[in-house]
């Protein structure tokens, strides 16, 4: 049987999806909840979480953080994270979202507004399970109401502290038509990524030996595209930029930590890379 962890912050969204996952037989659901310590009432979205997994039965697993009032989006994300993946190894389950097709165009206008480049267009393609991106937001809404559930609303998402927010509140305004056309090109580049990634392991093998010679002689660009795929993708553009300069130059019998786990060690010609938990 199937063993799925199911994020659940509180909001519409994902009390929504965990009421529809548990109309579908024939797999298991743990709920996990995150309470980053940023908003004073956190405690009570927990408690809240709490009890709907013991309504439905499910059960329950919490961790607490204090990230503290100002904490970054990206910093609450990266915590989140970590703590659904040790959740998903602990019990050799598969990590379920409430993402949505309104959280895609958002992130996506994000990235490009921060210059992420084409990747960013190719975004939420991971292991992670989103059943949700085909609904948008207002489906959610709908869904809940239709079926009297019950949600918490989140006060930061009114804060314009955050880029997300305040983008959201232009993009509320872009016609349907347009977010469409965003989602049609996040389909496409996904799937170019992938044509991608297949050639540059056809190209470099799949490892974890890699010959210096190679990264260091073909254009930076390229380097960069391959180096990402040999880490499977752990380690941001500037930790690839420095990790390139570390093949390089770094002398044999020599290690590089490179960050997000990943740990390159080198001989005369060649590196290994080596994904550390």
């Amino acid at each position: 049987m199937a063993r799925y962890i199911v994020a659940v912050s509180g909001g519409v969204d994902s009390v929504a999806l965990l009421d529809m996952l548990s109309k579908i037989p024939g797999h298991e659901l743990l709920v996990a909840h995150v309470d980053h310590g940023i908003r004073d009432d956190s405690a009570e979205d927990a408690q809240f979480v709490r009890e709907l997994a013991a309504t439905h039965g499910f059960p329950f697993h919490m961790t607490r953080v204090e990230l503290g009032h100002g904490a970054s989006e990206e910093r609450a994300r990266q915590i989140r994270y970590e703590y659904l993946r040790d959740l998903a190894e602990t019990y050799g389950a598969k990590i379920v979202t409430a993402h949505h097709a309104d959280d895609i165009v958002e992130t996506i206008t994000i990235n490009l507004h921060r210059g992420t480049g084409w990747r960013g267009v190719s975004t939420h393609d991971s292991d992670i399970v989103r059943p949700l991106l085909g609904m948008h937001k207002a489906q959610l809404f709908e869904y809940a109401r239709r079926n009297g559930l019950s949600w918490r609303e989140d006060s930061t998402n009114q804060s314009d502290q955050y880029l997300r927010n305040r983008l959201r509140h232009h993009l509320a305004h872009l016609p349907p038509d347009h977010k469409q056309k965003l989602l049609a090109l996040r389909q496409q580049q996904l799937d170019r990524k992938r044509e991608i990634e297949a050639e540059i392991l056809r190209l470099i093998g799949d490892g974890p030996r890699y010959s210096r010679y190679f990264f260091g002689h073909i254009p930076t660009t390229v380097a960069t595209e391959c180096l990402r795929v040999a880490t499977l993708g752990r380690l941001t553009r500037p930790q690839l930029q420095r990790a390139l300069l570390a093949i390089k130059t770094t002398q044999p019998g020599k290690t590089y930590e490179a960050g997000a786990g990943v740990r390159l060690d080198f001989t005369s010609r060649n590196f290994t890379v080596t994904l550390i938990k």
